[in-house]
C-alpha cells in the first residue's frame, strides 16, 4: 500500500468518508473506528478508577456537609440551655437555696423554664466519670438547675450571674460557652479535613486521567501524527478524545456518584436499627440521621457532572499539549 493510499484510509477511518473498492466494485461506505474506545481495557480500568474516586470524593463532601449540619444543631441546642449548680455550704439549707434560685430564674426575662434536679439525677450526671454504683452520700454533690432560654429573648447573663451571687453565694451559672466553642472548632477541624481529603482524591484521579490520556495518545500516536500530517485540525483530534474521555468520566462519575447515594441510604437505614445502641447514639450525634437532603444529593450529582467535565478537558489539554510538540 502506498504512502497515499495508507494516509487516506487513516482519514477515512476517522472521518467516515467512502473509500473506493479494489476490485472496481461499487463503492461502499468505510466503518468508522473510534480513535479512543471506550470499551478497551484500559477504558474500563479508567471507568471503574473514576468511579471509585468519585464515591470517594462524594463521601468525603456528604461527610463535611453533615457534620456542618449536625454542628449547627448542635450549637442551636447548646445555646438555648443554660445550668446553674447550687453548692453544698456549711450553715446554708440546699433545698432553701434550689427553690430561691429557681424563684430567680423564672422572674428573669428571657427563661422558659427552671427545672431543678433530684439529688439522685445530679449524683446521675456524674456516673459516666466516676462509674456507676458509687455512694455519693457523703460527697458534697452540687445540685443541677437546667435553665431553657428563649432563642429570640436571651437574657442577660451577666445580670443573672451578679444577681444570683448576692441572692446566693453558693449558685454558679454556666452558659455552655467553652462547650459551644469547642463543638465550633470541632466541626471546622472535621469540615477542613473532609475538604482536605476531596482535594486530594480529585488530584489523584486528575493525575489517573492524564496517565491515561498519555497512555492513549501513545498508543494511537501514528494515527494522530498521520491525522495531522493529513491537514486534520488540532481541534479535530483534540476534540475525539475529547468526547471519548468525557464519555468514560460520564460513565465513571456516574456510578461513583449512585453507589455513594446508595451508601448514604444504606447509612440512613442501618443507624434507624442501631439508634438505641451506644454507638448508634455515638453515630446520630457525630453525624445527624446521614440525611443529606435535597440539597446534599444535588451536590453529589453536581460533583459528579463535573469529575466528568474534568476528564474531557484534561484529556483535551493534553492532546493539544503534544500536538504542540509536533509542530
Amino acid at each position: 500500500m502506498s504512502q497515499a493510499s495508507f494516509i487516506d484510509e487513516i482519514a477515512a477511518r476517522f472521518r467516515g468518508l467512502r473509500q473506493p473498492n479494489p476490485a472496481g466494485e461499487e463503492d461502499t461506505p468505510a466503518a468508522p473506528s473510534a480513535l479512543v474506545p471506550t470499551d478497551s481495557v484500559a477504558g474500563r480500568s479508567l471507568v471503574i478508577v473514576i468511579a471509585i474516586m468519585t464515591f470517594l470524593a462524594a463521601l468525603a463532601a456528604a461527610a463535611a456537609l453533615l457534620v456542618a449540619e449536625a454542628s449547627v444543631e448542635w450549637r442551636s441546642e447548646a445555646s438555648s440551655e443554660a445550668s446553674v449548680q447550687v453548692r453544698p455550704l456549711q450553715g446554708r439549707d440546699m433545698e432553701a437555696d434550689l427553690k430561691k434560685v429557681a424563684e430567680i430564674l423564672q422572674k428573669t426575662t428571657g427563661v422558659r423554664e427552671a427545672q431543678i434536679y433530684t439529688k439522685a439525677e445530679s449524683e446521675g450526671l456524674l456516673a459516666p466519670w466516676l462509674g456507676q454504683g458509687l455512694d455519693l452520700s457523703e460527697l458534697p454533690t452540687p445540685r443541677m438547675i437546667v435553665v431553657k432560654l428563649d432563642p429570640k429573648r436571651r437574657p442577660d447573663l451577666a445580670a443573672l450571674r451578679e444577681e444570683l451571687a448576692s441572692a446566693t453565694p453558693n449558685a454558679v451559672i454556666d452558659d455552655h460557652h467553652i462547650f459551644l466553642e469547642r463543638l465550633g472548632d470541632m466541626s471546622r477541624a472535621v469540615v477542613a479535613v473532609s475538604a482536605m481529603i476531596f482535594i486530594l482524591i480529585v488530584g489523584a484521579m486528575g493525575i489517573a486521567v492524564a496517565s491515561a490520556t498519555r497512555a492513549a495518545v501513545a498508543t494511537n500516536r501514528e494515527i494522530v501524527e498521520v491525522l495531522h500530517i493529513v491537514g486534520a485540525a488540532d481541534t479535530f483530534i483534540a476534540r475525539e478524545f475529547q468526547r471519548r474521555f468525557l464519555a468514560l468520566g460520564l460513565r465513571g462519575a456516574f456510578i461513583g456518584g449512585g453507589a455513594a447515594i446508595a451508601f448514604l441510604f444504606l447509612a440512613r437505614m442501618l443507624n434507624r436499627n442501631w439508634r438505641t445502641t451506644a454507638g448508634g447514639e455515638q453515630m446520630e450525634a457525630m453525624f445527624g440521621d446521614f440525611s443529606i437532603g435535597p440539597e446534599g444529593f444535588a451536590i453529589i450529582l453536581t460533583l459528579a457532572g463535573g469529575i466528568a467535565l474534568l476528564t474531557g478537558f484534561l484529556s483535551q489539554a493534553i492532546v493539544f499539549h503534544h500536538l504542540r510538540r509536533l509542530g
